[in-house]
Parts: C-alpha cells; sequence; structure tokens
C-alpha cells in the first residue's frame, strides 16, 4: 500500500469513513475482476482518488454500489464498495502507477532488485501492468500511454538533472501523468467544464506525490547513493516545503472551481489530508488556529512498563484477561494484514486480531480535521468535513 494521503480513519466521520473504505475495496475489486487476483497487490490510496473525484462529480448512486462478501482485510466482514468507471479508471492508473514504482526501483537497483534475475522478472511483471492498464484505460476512453510515455521521460530528466536544475524540472512528467488522470473524471462524469480546474488540481497533487517521495526518502537515498531529485538538484528542503505548501494552496482554489454533487470526502482527502501528509513529510505538525508548527512526536506508547506504578500513585491494574474465543492463529494473521493495511491499528480503536479485545490505536492525540488546514476559518460556518451534512465549499 503506497500513497501520500493515508487518512487517519478515527478523523473520518462515520459516513466520510464508509465512503473511503467503499471506494478502497472498490478499487482492489475492479483489480481482481479486470486483471486477476495478483494484480490486487497495486492497491494504493493515491490511485483511489480517482474514484472518489468521479462519484463527488456524480454522486453515489444504488447502482454504483455492491455489497461484497466478507474479506480478510475487513476483518471477515461485508461491506458496501464502489463500482462502475470510476473504480475501474483508478484501477488502470493504479498499474501504470504501480509499472512505474517498479521500474524506479529496478534502476535503483534496489534490495533484490540488484540481482539481474530478479530485475528482469520485475520488468516483465511491470510491462504486464503497463498493458493492462492500457486495456482497461481504451475501454473508458482513457489513453494511460500519456501516463507510460510520462514515466519514459522522467528517466531521461533524471540523467540528465544536476545542481541548479529546477526540482519543477524533474517533477513535470509526474505532473503530467496525474493531471490527465484527473481530468478524465470530469469525461467519465458528464461535467467536461470540471476538467481544466481538475487537471490543474491534478497537476499539483502529482508534484506533491514527486516531492514527498523524494522528502522521505532522502536520508535513505543518501545512504545507499540511491537517485534523488533534491540531493541531485542542491535543493534545501526549505525550498521543497515551500513548494509544497503552494500546491497545496493551489489544489484548494481549484477545488473551488470544479463543481460538485457531493465534494465532502474530495475535500477531506485532498485539502485536510493531503495537510497532514506534507506534515508529516516534514516531521512537523501545523494547527491553523495558533499559526504554529510543532515537532510531531513518534508514534506508540512512552517507555517503560507500561502497568508499572506511577509517582505518588499506586501501580495501575493489571491488562484484563482475553476473552475465551480468540482467533486461530491463522485467521488471526490475515485479520492482522487487514487492519494494518487500512490504517486501523494506528488510528481510532480496533479489535484484537486474536483475543478480540477492543484496542486503542497509538494515534489518538492528532486532533481533529479541522486543525489540518487553514481553509475552515474562512467560510464563516466552522470545519466543512467534520460532520455529514455541513455544506461549507471552502
Amino acid at each position: 500500500m503506497f500513497g501520500i494521503v493515508r487518512p487517519c480513519t478515527h478523523r473520518l466521520s462515520e459516513g466520510l469513513r464508509t465512503e473511503w473504505m467503499a471506494h478502497l475495496c472498490g478499487l482492489c475489486l475492479a483489480l481482481r475482476a479486470d486483471h486477476g487476483q495478483f494484480a490486487r497487490i497495486v492497491t494504493n490510496y493515491d490511485g483511489l482518488i480517482v474514484s472518489v473525484l468521479t462519484e463527488a462529480q456524480t454522486g453515489t448512486t444504488p447502482a454504483g454500489r455492491r455489497t461484497a462478501g466478507p474479506c480478510p482485510l475487513r476483518a471477515m466482514r461485508t461491506a458496501p464498495v464502489a463500482k462502475g468507471e470510476g473504480a475501474r479508471l483508478a484501477a488502470a492508473v493504479s498499474l501504470v502507477l504501480a509499472s512505474a514504482k517498479v521500474r524506479d526501483h529496478v534502476a535503483d537497483r534496489d534490495g533484490l532488485l540488484a540481482r539481474r534475475p530478479v530485475a528482469a522478472a520485475a520488468r516483465r511483471v511491470a510491462a504486464g501492468w503497463d498493458r493492462a492498464g492500457a486495456r482497461t484505460g481504451a475501454a473508458l476512453g482513457f489513453d494511460t500511454a500519456l501516463l507510460v510515455d510520462a514515466v519514459d521521460r522522467q528517466t531521461g530528466i533524471e540523467t540528465l538533472a544536476g545542481p541548479g536544475t529546477p526540482l519543477l524540472t524533474v517533477t513535470e512528467p509526474t505532473e503530467t501523468a496525474t493531471a490527465a488522470a484527473f481530468a478524465h473524471t470530469a469525461v467519465l462524469a458528464g461535467k467536461p467544464r470540471n476538467a481544466a480546474p481538475l487537471a490543474e488540481a491534478g497537476r499539483l497533487f502529482g508534484r506533491l506525490a514527486h516531492l514527498l517521495d523524494a522528502v522521505e526518502d532522502r536520508e535513505a537515498d543518501a545512504a545507499s547513493g540511491a537517485w534523488n531529485p533534491l540531493t541531485v538538484t542542491g535543493t534545501p528542503l526549505t525550498e521543497a516545503r515551500r513548494l509544497c505548501d503552494d500546491a497545496l494552496h493551489g489544489i484548494r482554489l481549484a477545488l473551488r472551481e470544479a463543481e460538485f454533487t457531493d465534494g465532502k470526502l474530495v475535500h477531506v482527502l485532498l485539502a485536510h489530508e493531503l495537510r497532514r501528509s506534507v506534515d508529516r513529510a516534514f516531521g512537523t505538525s501545523s494547527c491553523s488556529h495558533t499559526g504554529l508548527e510543532v515537532p510531531q512526536g513518534s508514534f506508540g506508547p512512552p517507555p517503560g512498563n507500561p502497568y508499572g506504578p506511577t509517582p505518588g500513585g499506586p501501580a495501575a491494574p493489571p491488562p484484563p484477561r482475553p476473552p475465551r474465543d480468540r482467533r486461530g492463529l491463522v485467521a488471526g494473521c490475515l485479520v492482522w494484514a487487514g487492519l494494518a493495511c487500512t490504517c486501523q491499528m494506528c488510528c481510532g480503536s480496533y479489535e484484537d486480531p486474536w483475543s478480540r479485545e477492543r484496542r486503542e490505536a497509538p494515534c489518538q492525540d492528532c486532533g481533529d480535521c479541522c486543525e489540518a488546514c487553514d481553509c475552515c476559518g474562512q467560510c464563516g460556518e466552522g470545519c466543512c468535513c467534520c460532520g455529514d451534512s455541513c455544506g461549507c465549499d471552502c
């Protein structure tokens, strides 16, 4: 599961959380339906934005949902999932994105991909994903050659880049690819007027994806000697942060120009959660109500014995005994994988995979969605995404 938009589910209202999971599962099942079980491994958080954008323009309809059967990644529960052209376009885009990521790892000779036989096999898999994405894209009127061409141009641009090369020259292919994908959602939704603003939002989203990936990998790339745009071009982190903040502002402006039937989830993901993605990459947390940035603390419990005595007080009670209806080893592992992949073990509360006890995730103090973005205070109606029924379109 790769991608820069990874919302903490406890910050979403129940309705928005259900919608987000519907698109995530819908993308996964669309990949299986069109391209087989193995293709499901390319499911990613950024690809589902395409599905979300399509439905935000058309509105949720009964024809756009179906009930999926039990799945280990949903703790063996059924759930409503998105279906239709938006999910299929997201699948096509995800295949090409995953292909590009594989080829990038091959070029960097990461891990096992430094071995020629493994690298050759990875290239064949990537080529197969390109062809599969092209078939689905063609059925939807979307030419994935735009994405493949952008990926191919990326290699040449990186080869020529050096100190003093503008960073936006390096990010251009990614921007072009995501702009095309975002704009085509307007075609699928039958709202051609949305194509231009969504293309702009997609272009800036691609810039953010490229920059945040570079920031997060900067130290690891330096240690391994891998190519990194910030290092190669000599761009300081302060300039990278400025470009990210400009992109965030531009995306919000572009979304205001687009017409949505129901744009709440789009706003949450592309305004609030993108801001958190930037903060996470740069190691800061922002609060729009104070205008301050503070270092972001690490997740997880404090060191030491959590059940030990506290200063001046009695020892805490021992943890409760696990219930008797424990899951078996295999079933528990499958449920654990599902909770981990959907971030439920990071944020909010969840059911222990084996003991079935209710657990509280370490991410409980990261605030509500209103703290993530400075647009809430501008509309005069409070936060526009904390509930399901508010109408602010800031």
